[in-house]
């Protein structure tokens, strides 16, 4: 006997426990921002060389290290507006394009990013630099719109979390190479006689 009344019970939970879910996922924000910044012992010529070339991403991309097998093809011009990249990797780094969008010399770096695999969406990257005498500090940025599926996503696995800690070891990497170019090229300079 005692079983109607719980059959009815989880009859009216399941219906009131999936509009509870889906109220929570509708009230998640529509808009994602994660940023982190770095300050680089370089010019802000030399550390904006290494972003707005595509090419030069290869030694400091931290989804190349994820999958060190990613394929990417370049297309357009090696750098500033117009140029692009498509890559296509293992379910951690999936498949996309980047293209820039905008490149003011030793300003800003912008991008499109268009998400394929594993969750279709499209988002915008920049990169910011503020040079502070012999020192630049870099801004990486990446802002973008959440739908249904991404807000439910979310709700188990923050963006910041997600892309945050990518952003922090793509910086690292970024600024022992600048750092490095700028010493070259400290040592390849004529010197005043």
């Amino acid at each position: 006997m005692p079983k109607k009344p719980m059959l009815k019970i989880i009859l009216v939970a399941i219906p009131v426990i999936i509009v509870v879910f889906l109220i929570i996922v509708a009230m998640q924000p529509s808009v994602f921002r994660v940023a982190r910044s770095a300050t680089i012992t370089a010019p802000a010529e030399v550390v904006f060389a290494q972003v707005n070339e595509l090419k030069k991403w290869e030694p400091w991309n931290p989804w190349g290290k994820i999958d060190p097998a990613m394929k990417l093809t370049y297309e357009g011009p090696a750098s500033g507006m117009g140029a692009a990249y498509a890559w296509v990797g293992n379910n951690q780094v999936g498949a996309g394009r980047m293209t820039t969008t905008e490149s003011r010399p030793n300003e800003l770096v912008r991008f499109k990013l268009e998400f394929y695999k594993p969750m279709a969406g499209v988002s915008t990257a920049e990169f910011t630099f503020k040079p502070q005498g012999y020192q630049t500090t870099v801004t990486w940025d990446m802002t973008g719109k959440n739908n249904f599926v991404a807000k439910a996503f979310c709700l188990f696995i923050s963006m910041e979390k997600m892309i945050g800690g990518q952003f922090e070891q793509g910086l690292a990497d970024l600024k022992t190479i600048a750092e490095a170019a700028a010493k070259n090229q400290q040592a390849s300079a004529p010197t005043a006689l």
